[in-house]
């Protein structure tokens, strides 16, 4: 599962260049955001890439990260201010790249913390006093199934209450557990009293979401894998709520908890295990009319990897392919897996009756998709390439051989529909989590940046 915090970003990933439907001249662009302001926040950890946070809240900016000595650390500043305050917590990382750290703000302003678990004891903080990050203190949840936690997610219900969820168990043997946080007696319970997604010790679910949709509805979307080699990834799946309580399927079918394997009626695509799909890959949009549309890649049915579009289309799951390479791309390992051969991004609107994708192929480069909204299709019509962050942003500045470009985009909100932050760092790639034997780049700096449109 990819953390809500951060995404990998390194000079061969950047939107825009050339490959296979993208070789049409394409002059549009988004608004050019520049560098307003930047700040250098603490030296950190080079030697490979863990996900950081940044979270903006009304007047106040959070930074959770680790260190130089990888130590979970949050910084916290004024928005009208440039000095920093530090706290370090009590937990270290070693070099899991799965062990990012994530946070939230609930209704009354109190930060929430979580981070640097991989099939460990949950590792959860909350200030005592709102805002005053010195105030972190370490804390249990309910105290039951915290014992093997994985993979944090903070989201908030239509109510506005805090909701947390995460893995309890192993990859290929875990479910997806859920608390709700009270803030008058400032304690979690559970939200469902069953796993919303249980692998019944032979498999477990990678989602991605919940995700508040246009309508308001929470969409959840994920593979499920037998065992912790990353081929063994099957069955693209789906599933809606609007309370995160009762679920239902795309057509609109009652689900029973908790939602397994089993239930045809979740199926976008029964991708088989070793069918060329991992998870992470899977992206969610929504056409103009509020459809959910899931991208993902997978083998074709002569072993060739493409890149498809699922749509929900007058009552059934519709796969559209996007690409018609010649060329397969085998996988397998344990571990955060770096390049597998293959990467792509979600669908975006781009223009109205277009959305765009980029991707990176082993074989045929890197790319950009412009695809048809109504037919799903690509087409060599315009489109504007996305956001466009400054040059200065785009190149490492260390010259160590494989370092690239780390960044955390805002999970808050500047208030200002101009104004863009971004955390940004870079590191070595992922090393199957394993320890680096050789020289090692010196730490990096973290750096904060305020963009601007205006």
């Amino acid at each position: 599962m990819r953390n809500q915090c951060w995404s990998w970003i390194g000079a061969v990933a950047i939107v825009g260049l050339f490959g296979a439907f993208a070789k049409s001249a394409d002059t549009n662009t988004a608004p050019q955001f520049r560098v307003e302001e930047s700040f250098d926040i603490s030296e950190v950890p080079s030697g490979f890439p863990v996900g950081f946070c940044l979270l903006t809240h009304t007047d106040r900016q959070y930074v959770a990260y680790y260190d130089k000595e990888r130590r979970m650390t949050v910084a916290s500043r004024s928005l009208d201010s440039k000095q920093w305050q530090y706290q370090i917590l009590p937990s270290n990382v070693g070099w899991d790249s799965h062990n990012y750290v994530t946070m939230a703000v609930d209704r009354d302003g109190h930060l929430h913390v979580s981070g640097n678990m991989h099939n460990v004891t949950l590792i959860y903080f909350r200030t005592e006093t709102a805002g005053e990050i010195s105030t972190l203190k370490k804390l249990a949840m309910t105290g039951e199934q915290e014992e093997r936690a994985c993979y944090p997610h903070f989201l908030t219900d239509a109510q506005g209450d805090l909701i947390f969820n995460y893995r309890h168990g192993g990859s290929g043997n875990g479910m997806r557990i859920y608390n709700r946080y009270d803030s008058t007696t400032r304690t979690w319970s559970r939200l469902l009293d069953k796993p919303l997604l249980n692998g019944e010790g032979e498999r477990n679910a990678y989602p991605l979401g919940p995700l508040r949709g246009p309508k308001g509805a929470f969409h959840l979307v994920w593979v499920w894998r037998d065992t912790p080699d990353c081929s063994t990834n099957h069955h693209l799946s789906y599933a809606r709520s609007t309370d995160l309580v009762h679920w239902e399927s795309a057509a609109h079918e009652k689900l029973e908890l908790p939602l397994t394997l089993n239930n045809e009626s979740l199926w976008v695509d029964p991708v088989a295990s070793g069918g060329g799909i991992i998870n992470g890959c899977e992206k969610l949009a929504f056409d103009s009319e509020d459809r959910p549309i899931i991208s993902y890649h997978r083998s074709d049915a002569n072993g060739n990897m493409q890149i498809y579009a699922s749509r929900f289309e007058n009552g059934q799951w519709v796969r559209h392919v996007l690409t018609t390479w010649n060329k397969p791309v085998d996988f397998r390992g344990r571990g955060s897996m770096g390049f597998i051969g293959i990467r792509i991004s979600g669908l975006s609107k781009a223009a109205p009756g277009l959305f765009t994708m980029s991707y990176r192929h082993r074989d045929y480069g890197s790319g950009r998709l412009v695809i048809d909204e109504k037919t799903l299709r690509p087409t060599r019509k315009q489109a504007p390439t996305g956001t466009n962050y400054p040059s200065q942003l785009k190149r490492p500045e260390s010259a160590f051989e494989g370092i690239a470009i780390r960044r955390a985009n805002d999970i808050g909100a500047s208030g200002d529909a101009g104004v863009r932050y971004i955390l940004q760092w870079e590191t070595l790639g992922s090393n199957h989590d394993r320890a680096r034997t050789g020289p090692l780049p010196e730490p990096g700096l973290l750096r904060l940046y305020r963009l601007s449109s205006h």
